[in-house]
């Protein structure tokens, strides 16, 4: 779970360090948030890859493990 904190974390952060540059550049208000939430996302597609991958191995393997138990163990009802 740990992987997921992480990695929640640095999307946060670079949302924040990108609306801040964006802000000392001159751009304000609801476009600032906007605009930083889309160059962050493109950035973190490239920059955050090997931490989206434990994320997802992380999850499936939870889901997993969840789904085990429910699916074998009881029958389904009429």
């Amino acid at each position: 779970m740990r992987s997921v904190i992480v990695y929640s974390l640095a999307r946060l952060l670079l949302v924040a360090a990108t609306a801040a540059i964006l802000y000392l550049l001159g751009m304000r208000g609801l476009l600032n948030l906007a605009v930083a939430f889309l160059i962050s996302g493109i950035v973190s597609y490239v920059v955050l890859s090997r931490q989206r991958d434990k994320v997802s191995v992380t999850l499936t393997s939870k889901m997993g493990r969840q789904s085990e138990g429910t699916s074998e163990d009881k029958p389904l009802a009429d």
